[in-house]
């Protein structure tokens, strides 16, 4: 028996259109890890000013964070990616691939008009299980 969520794509539904799975299926007595949405500020303050930069630096800290709770990417069950409309969404896709790798959790993506700053183009959330 396994301990690591378990990714599902049921035959009845048609394939996952990118690097996502349709499902995930927790692992019974896991705890869950809810990670607010991180944006593309680094550790210093800064932020970078286009989305492929700011993409790169918040996978960067959603894995920053699930690294101090002993967890990585393999254990996150599902992602959700907020982009303002108008920008790159091909660097976001980059910056995920970088950092997730074949990884696919459950995932939504939304393009936004405006995120809470004017100056950030993208936030990525995540909910992680851990055995």
């Amino acid at each position: 028996m396994t301990h690591r969520p378990r990714y599902s794509n049921p035959s009845g539904v048609h394939a996952p259109l990118g690097p996502y799975s349709h499902a995930v299926v927790v692992p019974q007595g896991a705890a869950t890890l809810h990670v607010s949405g991180q944006v593309g500020v680094r550790p210093d303050g800064a932020c970078a000013p286009d989305i492929g930069e700011q993409a790169d630096q918040a996978f960067a800290n959603l894995v920053a964070v699930l690294n101090a709770h002993d967890l990585d990417v393999s254990s996150v069950i599902k992602l959700t990616v907020f982009m303002v409309a108008g920008h790159d969404g091909d660097a976001v896709r980059r910056a995920r691939l970088k950092h997730f790798g074949d990884v696919r959790p459950a995932s939504t993506t939304v393009y936004v008009s405006q995120l809470v700053r004017p100056e950030w183009f993208v936030e990525v959330e995540a909910i992680a299980a851990k055995p």
